[in-house]
């Protein structure tokens, strides 16, 4: 199973009051494990940058001058999510602005049915307390170090990280490890039955033979010579 881990900047807080995309990121996690695969990108407002959200990710409107506008990227960030589920923190923020995005852009909206909001994910298994990405990397133990200031790459990877923990997925890998050993074991342990039908050889007799020439020709030292004499002596094991 494909599923994107997703985060933004923005201007500011609402979309339908002017406020712009500036970054996005996300991260590909295949069957509940990141697979190292993302997409990034700063994006140009093509406004100013209002002090209060410079303050959050110190990504500068000169900075942002010469990235390219939301309508260049946007058939490769929807390449790139394809129709994955869309796993978000606070998912209607990140979504209203990706949207009036592509809405500038003459594309399709996202539907919200694709989305999987963490912070409802969180609420649910933690009532009460705070679930904000920071405090949630501190409650499973990850390591958030870097994060001085929102980024979207970054925030999309921890995401990944915390996800996987509020699902529960990182427990049941540890736990299907643990329990796979033994029954392994214990299977190859057992009492091994001979074929009602030998298999038939997959090797056909002028390549035993050019193998054997070839194998004259490395001389006395070979290690293919530890193994000549039981392959000779196969099929007359077999034949008793």
């Amino acid at each position: 199973m494909r599923e994107i881990v997703l985060d933004t900047e923005t201007t500011g807080l609402d979309p339908f009051q002017g406020h712009r995309l500036v970054e996005i990121g996300c991260v590909e996690v295949l069957n509940r494990i990141p697979s190292g695969v993302t997409f990034h990108t700063y994006l140009n407002p093509q406004r100013d940058m209002p002090a209060e959200a410079f303050g959050v990710h110190g990504l500068s409107a000169e900075f942002l001058s010469d990235k390219p506008l939301f309508a260049d990227i946007a058939a490769e960030f929807l390449a790139f999510i394809g129709d994955a589920p869309l796993v978000i923190h606070n998912a209607a923020f990140d979504i209203g602005f990706i949207n009036a995005e592509l809405e500038r852009a003459g594309q399709p909206a996202i539907a919200r049915d694709r989305l999987v909001d963490t912070l409802l994910l969180a609420r649910r298994k933690y009532p009460g307390g705070s679930n904000r990405l920071d405090d949630l990397c501190g409650r499973f133990g990850i390591d958030n170090s870097r994060r001085t200031k929102h980024g979207a790459l970054l925030d999309a990877e921890l995401l990944a990280e915390v996800y996987l923990e509020l699902i529960e997925a990182r427990q049941a890998q540890l736990g299907l490890s643990a329990a796979s050993g033994p029954t392994l074991r214990a299977a190859s342990a057992g009492p091994r039955r001979p074929r009602p039908t030998p298999l038939q050889p997959r090797i056909t007799d002028e390549e035993r033979a050019a193998h054997q020439a070839f194998v004259q020709t490395l001389g006395a030292a070979a290690i293919w010579n530890d193994y000549a004499a039981p392959a000779a002596e196969t099929p007359a094991a077999a034949e008793g």
